[in-house]
Parts: C-alpha cells; sequence; structure tokens
C-alpha cells in the first residue's frame, strides 16, 4: 500500500428475520501518527430489509466517511460482500449489465452501484472473518448492528423490494 492514510474498516449486517428489522453496524479504526488509535463507530437500523443488504451497506457507510483518498483493509463475516469482488462477481455481473450468470436481475443493484462509487478513491484489500467466531471488531459490529435494528429509530430502506 501507498502514502495514503492507512484505515481498517470493519462491517457487519444482521436482521430478525430475512427480510425483517435490519441493521448494520460499522467500525473505522486508524493510527494517529502519535501511535493513539482513533476508532468509529457507525450504525442504523431499518424497518424492513435483507441481512445482504445490510452487509452491503455497513462497507458503503465505512468508506464513505472516508474524507480523503485512503490504504484500507475492508473486514468483513459476508461471503456475498466479499466473494462479490475477490471472485469477480461484481465485475461480471457489470458486463452482463446487471444479470447472474443464470440470466436473472441481480439483487440490490441500487447498493452496488453506490459501493462502486464508494470504493473508487480508495486502494482496498479484502479480508474474509468468519462471524460469530470471537473476532473482536466483527463482535463489535455486530452488537452495533444488533442494537441499531432494536432501536427506536428505524429508517425505510427504500432499496428494498421485497424479496
Amino acid at each position: 500500500m501507498g502514502n495514503k492514510p492507512k484505515v481498517e474498516i470493519y462491517s457487519d449486517g444482521a436482521c430478525s428475520g430475512n427480510p425483517g428489522k435490519g441493521g448494520y453496524g460499522t467500525v473505522l479504526r486508524y493510527q494517529k501518527q502519535n501511535g493513539d488509535f482513533v476508532i468509529k463507530k457507525l450504525s442504523q437500523g431499518f424497518e424492513k430489509t435483507t441481512n445482504n443488504r445490510m452487509e452491503i451497506l455497513g462497507a458503503i457507510v465505512g468508506l464513505e466517511a472516508l474524507k480523503a483518498p485512503c490504504d484500507v483493509i475492508l473486514t468483513s463475516d459476508s461471503k456475498y460482500l466479499i466473494d462479490a469482488i475477490k471472485q469477480k462477481w461484481l465485475e461480471n455481473w457489470i458486463k452482463r449489465g446487471w444479470k447472474t450468470a443464470g440470466k436473472k436481475p441481480v439483487k440490490n443493484v441500487d447498493l452496488w452501484k453506490r459501493f462502486l462509487e464508494a470504493v473508487k478513491p480508495h486502494k482496498i484489500e479484502y479480508v474474509w472473518v468468519k462471524g460469530h467466531n470471537g473476532h473482536e471488531f466483527n463482535e463489535i459490529c455486530d452488537k452495533l448492528a444488533v442494537a441499531a435494528y432494536n432501536g427506536a429509530n428505524l429508517e425505510k430502506d427504500d432499496g428494498f423490494e421485497g424479496e
């Protein structure tokens, strides 16, 4: 990675029912020049959504919170999110006009397009971790996501189409 600021982003999505109430939890972590770590936590709950939408949105919100181009390590327990990048699903969906290999419309296109915009200024390394397996920041993100959908200020997920 280059001379840009180095930031770790951890994100997780959760739903109660799928679809159902959902939320994301995101943690940004970076080290200041004096060696101290700065941690920022972000979360939001939604009235009705899916787990996959929350997984993508958690990553998007973390990336959108960055104020300058950064070297990012993005860590998620979502195979859907990480495989979409590493297995080139996203690249292939775009080539096929947002259709799957089976010629069906890709789900969550609104979020994938927003994700593509959010990643543009950054150099990103994608890391998958097993969920609910004791990874410190993944566990924090999960707790934030669950607390968000159990909270009072649930938003409407305008992109959710009721799968």
